[in-house]
């Protein structure tokens, strides 16, 4: 047993693991820095993010010993699992802001939406590994158009646009790898645009429907829906090179800087640790993205490969939109920072998802 810990631990990448502890270090630093001017809430956050590093951790670990190979197998109980979830957060989850999204379990918060971005991330890899690109490929779209679109007006449902956007690019992402032409790009935007449409005039909530407008100009009304876009560029501003130094964010410190310790956690960085702390994330992004790409051409198994562009993908979409909409560029749209934002379910999911690319490396390593 021994022996076999160590020759796994031998066969780990740690260059992965050591960017993504970097980026966790920088957010629980951030955290605890927001914590130091907002109270008790704030503390009770930063310990309670401990918890769920600690678990995610060790939750990652364990996931990399298994086969990956398995969840092949598994997929569809993983996807009936994910769906009832979502069933389930409707039905009797908890409302936070006009979003029911929530399950309350042993004191903690559990997203359901959060856990249902890996388990389509599981299908589509199965589907796509198995999958002839010499096929019919409107088929191909047909097919995995309906197993995303489930979750994806479950989630809308709740209503979380972020998440469901999340999934759709996802999706359309993962399509593109794996060929598409321009009729069937342009077939797809159309219905995506009727989609759009639908939603924006028939589901979306008022609120919602202003942050997708608040999009097209960021700076009106900057007192109402583009207040936190503002106050998002002005701290990442007056950081300059080296920051303020943690804790002394005028923004984040006196409660200027809304989720601060979430959805704006990069605009904090940007003030306490200047443009050393955002090139300090984009580095440790860019080495966790290009290392696993790395892999690729290591990796024989078509399953294994899917597994590691998707979560590729799904985090660099996350960090995308997250960083775009703190320095405006995109629309406030709920979207955390992989690794560093505050939030358990958004941060043990991309700890598992870590451990399912490990569990394909290390197994690509054996061969």
């Amino acid at each position: 047993m021994f022996y076999r810990l160590i020759n796994h631990l031998k066969h780990f990448d740690w260059i992965i693991f050591i960017a993504m502890i970097v980026l966790i270090g920088i957010g629980l630093a951030e955290i605890y820095s927001v914590a130091l001017g907002q109270g008790d809430m704030a503390w009770l956050n930063f310990k309670k993010q401990v918890v769920f590093i600690s678990i995610g951790l060790i939750l990652l670990f364990v996931v990399s010993f298994l086969d990956f190979h398995s969840l092949y197998s598994l997929n569809n109980w993983i996807y009936g699992f994910g769906m009832l979830l979502l069933v389930f957060v409707l039905l009797f989850g908890q409302t936070i802001r006009g979003t029911t999204g929530w399950i309350e379990f042993l004191g903690f918060r559990l997203q359901p939406a959060e856990i249902v971005k890996m388990v389509v991330l599981i299908a589509l890899a199965k589907y796509f590994s198995a999958a002839s690109y010499k096929t019919d490929q409107l088929r191909h779209i047909a097919i995995t158009g309906l197993i995303v679109s489930l979750p994806i007006a479950l989630i809308f449902l709740q209503p979380d646009f972020g998440s469901g956007m999340i999934i759709f690019l996802f999706w359309l992402a993962m399509l593109a790898i794996f060929g598409l032409n321009r009729k069937q790009v342009f077939i797809i935007s159309a219905i995506s645009l009727v989609i759009f449409l639908f939603s924006f005039f028939l589901v979306l909530k008022d609120y919602q429907r202003e942050r997708v407008l608040t999009f097209l100009n960021p700076n009106i009304q900057s007192l109402d829906q583009g207040y936190n876009i503002a106050q998002a560029i002005i701290a990442i501003g007056s950081g300059g090179m080296f920051g303020r130094g943690l804790g002394f964010g005028s923004q984040s410190q006196l409660k200027f800087l809304p989720e601060s310790q979430n959805d704006f956690i990069f605009a904090v960085i940007g003030e306490e640790l200047g443009l050393f702390g955002v090139s300090l994330v984009l580095i440790a992004f860019a080495v966790l993205f290009f290392r696993l790409i790395y892999w690729l051409k290591h990796v024989d198994n078509n399953f294994g490969i899917y597994l590691i562009l998707g979560v590729v993908i799904l985090l660099f979409i996350q960090m995308f939109i997250n960083i775009g909409m703190n320095v405006g560029l995109l629309p406030v749209v709920g979207i955390s920072l992989p690794f560093i934002s505050y939030g358990g379910s958004s941060l043990i999911i991309n700890l598992l998802l870590i451990g399912i690319a490990q569990s394909v490396i290390i197994r690509a390593r054996h061969i």
